[in-house]
């Protein structure tokens, strides 16, 4: 079970608020980004959390006719209500886990093929597009940043962009080797083979980062150049 500080999500948005109505905040965007970036978020969320709110109600109220008055179509549709508010909850809980550091940033991808040739190039091929239409099919953008083609099918490597709240929390877990085991198309025996591509995630660092160093920890060495001279004969 997790704790939905909504009260301080709306403490929070209301600072943000109040900053955005400072007179020089819009005069940098790289400042104004992040701030109106972190509302809109927030404004989701609430939205998101009212809107469970709203359902709850609904489906609480149904239960109560139905406890005085059974209705077969009044119950199919209490059922239907409570899966999909349950799948709702379940969506939230999730996005409410994702709080590490970067886990609301953009996700970068990049996919290599492991020992196997054309198998284990087919097979990262099978993953981009994997990767792309569980990224279209869930609202985030795809963009290639680089793409090398197999020498006979497939993919040798390939590096994407994928755009979106908490893009990197949600594929974070996908680093790391794949293995598929198939009856290859490419082998005229019609022998099984094992490929394997390797997948590495990165979260896409903003360039508004900034350093906070402290000065105790730094050794500063002073060198002089020694000037030599030179004498033509």
């Amino acid at each position: 079970m997790i704790h939905f500080d909504i009260a301080g999500i709306q403490v929070e948005l209301k600072k943000l608020q109040e900053i955005t109505n400072m007179p020089d905040f819009w005069n940098n965007p790289e400042k104004t980004t992040p701030v109106l970036s972190k509302i809109k978020s927030l404004q989701t969320k609430l939205s998101t959390y009212n809107k469970i709110e709203s359902e709850l109600t609904n489906i609480e109220g149904l239960n109560d006719l139905l406890i005085s008055e059974y209705d077969k179509e009044l119950s199919e549709e209490l059922i239907s209500n409570t899966n999909k508010l349950e799948d709702e909850i379940n969506q939230l809980e999730i996005q409410t886990l994702l709080s590490g550091k970067y886990d609301k940033n953009n996700a970068i991808l990049t996919l290599h093929p492991g020992a196997g040739g054309t198998e284990s190039q087919d097979w990262v091929q099978m993953l981009y597009r994997m990767y792309s239409k569980w990224a279209i099919a869930n609202g985030y953008s795809v963009k290639e940043l680089d793409y090398l083609e197999g020498d006979e099918a497939g993919i040798k490597s390939v590096t994407f962009l994928v755009s979106g709240e908490n893009a990197y929390g949600y594929l974070k877990g996908e680093m790391g080797v794949h293995r598929l085991v198939r009856i290859s198309p490419f082998d005229s025996g019609g022998r099984r083979h094992t490929s394997f591509a390797s997948l590495e995630v990165l979260p896409e660092i903003s360039e508004d980062i900034v350093l906070d160093i402290n000065p105790d920890d730094l050794r500063i060495d002073t060198y002089r150049a020694s000037r030599s001279r030179r004498t033509a004969y």
